[in-house]
């Protein structure tokens, strides 16, 4: 068995392994979320939920810098399990921990419109782990949606760390964030690589923090100049992706 060109491959997901599209201006979503808020005595008109979101949203992340905002990963420096039990208590309803990530979950499900694995990406992590790769998960997103979504999609057993930006109150492309998972798990960055979709957020970033670095243009890549990346996938084509981390020429 040929060896790997790399030790450690680190991955970004949404854009990268998974395709999803989502819709937070959604009237029917907002209409069921107020349903949702009033069963528990916390009563909305949908608009005016959806107001109160946005202004407790806005509230937490006021003087933070605005990176790119897909709807999939917005405002992933704060926990948005924060911002919906706010949203309880606002109308004096009490709502544990427990109950403010149903309610998150329950919007993330009524405004999703397709959560799927680009074709061949759970063959392409097998082929790398057994080659003896060594997986992990780096992600501007929210663990409330994000680990259910995983656990949706199969991917829940496919890394050996999973870094949520969540969780760590920083994301891509700050590199405080890549030196969590490079410094916590030892790392070496002569053996490691990023893989993401995202000039300024996965390959700038990697870059900035030592990191080799494979860049794919995806259905939800921003629309920019390809990046200077070491490796680079102009369309999504697992298999060809697949190829070059392992060493072949795709």
């Amino acid at each position: 068995m040929a060896a790997l060109p790399y030790r450690n491959y680190i991955f970004d997901l949404y854009g990268t392994l998974v395709d999803i599209h989502t819709d937070e201006e959604d009237p029917a979503a907002w209409a069921a979320l107020a349903r949702f808020y009033s069963y528990y005595g916390a009563r909305y008109a949908p608009d005016a939920l959806r107001e109160a979101y946005q202004q407790e949203v806005a509230a937490r992340t006021a003087g933070r810098a605005a990176l790119r905002q897909d709807s999939h990963e917005a405002h992933p420096e704060i926990r948005l399990e924060e911002v919906f039990q706010a949203l309880f208590q606002a109308r004096g309803a009490q709502a544990d921990p427990a109950l403010a990530v149903h309610a998150g979950q329950f919007f993330r499900a009524m405004t999703t419109r397709y959560l799927r694995l680009y074709d061949g990406a759970l063959e392409m992590l097998e082929m790398l782990r057994a080659k003896g790769g060594h997986l992990y998960l780096l992600s501007n997103a929210q663990r409330i949606f994000t680990a259910y979504e995983m656990q949706a999609l199969g991917l829940d057993h496919s890394f050996e760390a999973v870094y949520l930006s969540s969780d760590w109150d920083c994301k891509k492309p700050d590199r405080r964030f890549f030196d969590l998972l490079l410094q916590q798990h030892h790392l070496d960055l002569a053996h490691s690589i990023m893989v993401g979709n995202d000039g300024l957020c996965d390959i700038a970033g990697a870059k900035q923090a030592g990191l080799a670095t494979l860049y794919v243009r995806s259905n939800l890549s921003p629309e920019e100049p390809l990046p200077p990346a070491d490796l680079v996938l102009p369309a999504m084509d697992m298999a060809r992706m697949g190829a070059m981390l392992a060493g072949g020429q795709g």
